[in-house]
């Protein structure tokens, strides 16, 4: 849906509260909670007199005295317009359509925008983030689209944060597969960066806690990592330093109460470090698909049909379900050398298959 055009004027009243409220100085989404659980609503909190507002827990004479503000309800109005112009959607929290899973946090966002049809997210989605370096291993991007792949292929919808390295693979992947993906920014959703990936936010949905037109700034990216846990049953960390964003969301994943899964790396590379911690933690280790699928019991990822190929071929692609070494492959297709490289050179002129980083994967 857009802003107002299929909603009561009851409901783009409260949006425009909420609208103006989030463009108050020195209110954050707490106090914003706690003035819309107070007056219940909004609109009513705007209404109130001073002394009411002297009652609401949580405000100091600062924040009281900042509401009502002209400038912020000039800023809502003409936010609430932009809007309207940009086919964007505007979500208001206790409004329908706002995502149950996000109450999980302890400081939701009063209001959301996205762009492209969002799905649901109930209490506990069907639905996984993906998270991860920006500088991936070749092997991690390979892992990260069979994992997406697959998942999206069993109706997971995958969530991410659209940047570069496991981000993009990930929503990429879960693109081609003819599945859901969710961008979340750390700019407004007109804003997409990094710039390169602004063809594939065309092909999916973005969500933002940040108005329209806002450039990313480095301390958003934090903050949006707690989005992506808690739309998420659970948070995927597929490669990353001990100190990255990606352990920043593990965390926000925990405090969410979600499940946490690690994909374990090569010891001695930095960007295992996060995984490798994390599954020492108890994180879920990780490998394929099916390892999440069997987590949350959702059942078995679809299996896609091997196309007709020569029998020692075929043997070699059923066992490309991961990216594997020779050795690995040897030892699973019981071929000599020679003839597996000759499947795997096979395969590859076809397009079927490719190696990075010493590991062979279906393409």
């Amino acid at each position: 849906m857009t802003v107002p055009a299929q909603v009561s004027a009851e409901t783009a009243d409260e949006l425009l509260a909420l609208l103006t409220l989030r463009f108050t100085p020195q209110l954050g989404p707490r106090r914003i909670e706690s003035l819309r659980a107070h007056f219940g609503s909004a609109r009513q909190a705007l209404q109130a007199t001073l002394g009411e507002l002297r009652e609401v827990p949580g405000l100091d004479v600062k924040s009281v005295a900042a509401i009502g503000s002209v400038k912020a309800a000039e800023q809502a109005q003409t936010e609430l317009k932009e809007v309207q112009e940009a086919g964007v959607t505007l979500l208001g929290r206790g409004l329908d359509g706002y995502p149950d899973a996000l109450e999980a946090l302890g400081d939701p966002p009063p209001v959301l925008w996205a762009l492209g049809p969002l799905p649901e997210f109930p209490t506990v989605p069907r639905a996984l983030g993906i998270v991860g370096t920006r500088a991936a291993s070749p092997h991690a991007l390979t892992l990260t689209r069979h994992l997406a792949a697959d998942l999206a292929r069993a109706d997971v919808v995958i969530v991410s944060g659209l940047a570069r390295g496991i981000d993009t693979a990930a929503h990429t992947a879960a693109v081609e597969a003819g599945g859901v993906t969710v961008g979340v920014l750390g700019s407004g959703v007109n804003h997409i960066y990094p710039s390169e990936n602004v063809p594939l936010a065309r092909r999916m949905t973005v969500i933002s806690e940040y108005p329209l037109g806002t450039p990313p700034a480095q301390h958003h990216f934090p903050t949006r990592n707690r989005l992506i846990a808690a739309l998420s049953a659970g948070s995927l960390v597929v490669e990353g330093e001990l100190k990255s964003g990606s352990m920043i969301t593990a965390t926000h994943a925990l405090e969410c109460g979600r499940t946490v899964f690690a994909v374990p790396g090569r010891a001695g590379d930095p960007r295992a470090a996060g995984p490798h911690r994390l599954i020492r933690e108890g994180a879920v280790l990780t490998e394929s698909a099916q390892d999440i699928l069997d987590e949350f019991h959702w059942g078995t990822a679809p299996v896609q049909l091997l196309p007709e190929l020569p029998p020692e071929q075929a043997r070699v692609y059923a066992a490309l379900t991961t990216p594997r070494t020779l050795d690995d492959l040897q030892l699973a297709t019981g071929l000599a050398l020679p003839a597996l490289q000759t499947a795997l050179l096979m395969l590859q002129l076809q397009g079927l298959a490719e190696e990075t980083g010493g590991r062979w994967a279906r393409r």
